[in-house]
């Protein structure tokens, strides 16, 4: 598999934040292809954040094509379209595969090759290879162009068309050919695919008394267990900094369970759909007090958003970097008869100081463009609290406020 990463509209993006309801599909009619598409369009009319869908009478589609569907496949183009309506592009179809493979990366196993694409001027780009992936051992490297898979030239094909050329079953080979500044006329890798345990957390020590912990992503089931253990191995640390850049985004628990990992009190999201509105606060019992840097940037998204806005409105740490993707939607996905599914928006998030950031994004304290930079200016700044920390009354060398 491969795992798609966000870089403006122009991509698909797989990994969005949702909790997961399952629906069970009626008696007697579970792969009834019309029973499928109502009761898609009776989700939408239960549970769509907007009243008023976009401006449009919702019941208008309820029997719109039935006299069209005669077939699963038939009731599948019937959801798309009907989503589609809706203008929101994260209310969505997933077909039988797509959500499969969206459940392997909440399990955090998959099977690939272990490499992250992007698609920038038609081309597909490598952002990242999985370290002890079949990617990584084959010799795959970031900034490499991926211009064919098994032989079929890859302009112009998204990452997910891509991931579908890749995927495959274990022990099997892909083809995957690539250019690079040293061999532009195109290098070939035979790669074995296998089954891959994602890590979401990575630690290491950046300076002698400075713990730095990459976060990748929220969608796996295991990402909050990784990150407390990740806290625990940097627990003799002076300060953190924790990088959610590149991070775009996952499960709403994730996001709620590290925060709080992180805040002695305050509230860390507010949600608001139809129902009303939830705020879930701090229990003001946390993992670490050690003074904290976070470094953001536009492809941080959603559940990274959600841990930056908290401890950026409740003074917890210094954010550094750009501002963020601005996806301040909740989605919900819902599985159909047969497989398939839909995720749909059932609310918007408001960050504890009240702010709205869907298509705008979370504002850094420091806002510095150069990624080497940002590293930087976080272990200045971390070094300037630790000094202040273990000194109070020394005078600050440098003008960081918060």
């Amino acid at each position: 598999m491969v795992f798609i990463k966000r870089l403006g509209p122009c991509l698909l993006a797989l990994l969005i934040i949702f909790s997961v309801s399952y629906q069970q599909p009626a008696q007697g009619h579970r792969f009834a292809p019309r029973s499928i598409y109502h009761q898609a369009w009776e989700l939408v009319r239960d549970n769509y954040f907007d009243a008023n869908f976009s401006g449009q009478n919702w019941i208008n589609w309820e029997h719109k094509f039935d006299e069209d569907i005669k077939s699963v496949e038939d009731a599948h183009r019937a959801i798309k379209v009907m989503l589609e309506s809706l203008k929101d592009p994260y209310t969505r179809f997933l077909d039988p595969r797509a959500f499969r493979d969206e459940n392997d990366a909440i399990d955090a196993k998959i099977v690939g090759i272990g490499i992250n694409l992007l698609q920038k001027d038609q081309r597909l780009i490598v952002t990242r290879t999985i370290e002890n992936s079949p990617a990584d051992n084959s010799g795959l490297k970031e900034s490499d162009e991926v211009i064919a898979i098994d032989g079929i030239p890859t302009i112009g094909f998204t990452p997910e068309q891509a991931a579908e050329k890749i995927r495959g079953q274990a022990g099997t080979q892909v083809q995957i050919t690539v250019r690079r500044k040293d061999s532009p006329a195109g290098k070939t890798f035979n790669i074995t695919r296998a089954e891959i345990v994602i890590h979401a957390v990575s630690t290491k020590l950046i300076e002698p008394n400075i713990g730095y912990i990459q976060l990748s992503t929220f969608i796996s089931n295991d990402a909050a267990r990784e990150f407390k253990a990740g806290l625990q191995r940097l627990a003799n640390c002076d300060g953190l900094i924790i990088d959610l850049r590149d991070n775009p985004g996952g499960l709403l628990s994730n996001s709620l369970e590290i925060a709080d990992m992180l805040l002695e009190r305050g509230v860390i999201v507010s949600t608001v759909g139809r129902q009303g509105e939830h705020t879930d606060i701090a229990s003001g019992d946390p993992v670490t007090r050690q003074p904290i840097a976070v470094l953001v940037d536009e492809e941080s998204a959603s559940a990274s958003e959600i841990l930056a806005g908290a401890l950026k409105d409740n003074h917890r740490a210094m954010i550094i970097g750009t501002h963020t993707y601005g996806k301040g939607l909740v989605q919900e996905i819902n599985r159909l008869p047969g497989g398939a599914a839909i995720h749909i928006t059932v609310s918007r998030y408001l960050t504890p100081s009240g702010c709205d950031i869907n298509k705008i994004g979370v504002l850094p304290d420091i806002q510095i463009s150069d990624k080497e930079q940002q590293k930087t200016v976080a272990i200045a700044y971390l070094k300037e609290k630790i000094a202040t920390l273990k000194n109070p009354t020394r005078t600050s060398t440098l003008s960081f406020t918060h």
